[in-house]
């Protein structure tokens, strides 16, 4: 795998959590959420966001609402987390910073060739 197919499967793994993260703060619609997750560089497109969007509707992990901004010519669809999202985005949000300490700690070990954790280590596991 070449280097862009890994960046590609991060973000992709990513994604989800980005969307889920983004929403906490409150609702948002889906143009406001491509605009900060997206981008150069960013975890999702319009043809990433649109479909994790629905499949999240379809889980009950976020609600939807069609709503006519001030702005707006068009209504725009806006979405919040439910009660079940905001309790799955908790526990990715440890997962995630679980995770990302044992691949930092592991690239700085192999850096700095020292030991920093114990042979045998494990990334956590996500509690159910």
């Amino acid at each position: 795998m070449d280097i862009t197919g890994w960046q590609s499967q991060l973000r992709k793994g990513a994604a989800e959590l980005v969307v889920l993260s983004l929403l906490q703060g409150g609702e948002r619609y889906g143009l406001d959420i491509l605009d900060s997750a997206g981008g150069s560089g960013g975890v999702l497109s319009d043809g990433t966001l649109y479909p994790l969007l629905t499949r999240l509707e379809r889980e009950a992990k976020v609600e939807a609402r069609w709503a006519m901004a001030d702005d707006a010519k068009i209504p725009r669809k806006y979405y919040r987390l439910t009660a079940e999202g905001e309790a799955l985005v908790a526990q990715m949000q440890r997962a995630w910073h679980e995770f990302s300490a044992f691949v930092t700690g592991a690239i700085e070990e192999a850096q700095d060739g020292r030991k920093t954790a114990p042979a045998g280590r494990t990334i956590p596991a996500l509690a159910d």
